[in-house]
């Protein structure tokens, strides 16, 4: 049964690599995001490099891969080994850049996976000040979802001066000054 497992994922990683469509490649990564939600399955994701595969996709201009992608990254972040791969791999910077993403499911992945990768040596990383005043944009956000794991964010991984720091630098931007009245 496992070797039948493993073999499944592979097959799923080589119909990505091979296939030209986008309506394949997109159900491809989805399962495999899917599939990176079990732990029995880390060791073959690991050892297919599917976690270079979510990676990679974060940079794609396929919204929905990128969307998928951050799911599985999210979902294989829980996991010791994959989140220290996924520091040593350079993952975070790419995966900040995430939040800046039109798609919600997108978002609300990177942000949860930036808390998942919060340890004390990547917290300089994960909780930057660009970071910090995005999650305090966030935290105003009229959907629910974000603006609870948002709130979160800034209670749970950052501290008080890092988030009185971004409140005050966004008090210095013209993000936010209201338009003169007549």
């Amino acid at each position: 049964m496992e070797l039948g497992r493993l073999e499944y994922l592979q097959a799923l990683v080589t119909e990505f690599q091979a296939t030209d469509s986008t309506e394949a490649k997109e159900q491809v990564l989805a399962n495999l995001a899917n599939f990176a939600y079990d732990p029995g399955n880390y060791e073959y994701l690991r050892q297919l490099q599917v976690l270079d595969l979510f990676l990679d996709m974060l940079t794609e201009d396929n919204e929905t891969l990128v969307e998928f992608a951050m799911g599985g990254l999210c979902n294989l972040c829980l996991d010791k080994t994959n989140k220290e791969y996924i520091l040593e791999a350079n993952g975070v910077e790419p995966i900040i850049n995430c939040l800046s993403s039109s798609n919600e499911e997108t978002v609300v992945s990177a942000v949860t996976t930036l808390m998942f990768l919060t340890t004390p040596r990547s917290r300089a990383q994960t909780t930057a000040l660009p970071v910090v005043e995005c999650m305090l944009r966030f935290s105003l956000s009229a959907n629910t979802r974000l603006s609870n794991l948002a709130s979160i964010f800034l209670q749970d991984y950052c501290s008080p001066p890092q988030v009185e720091e971004a409140r005050n630098l966004s008090k210095h931007t013209a993000v936010g000054i209201p338009l003169p009245k007549d």
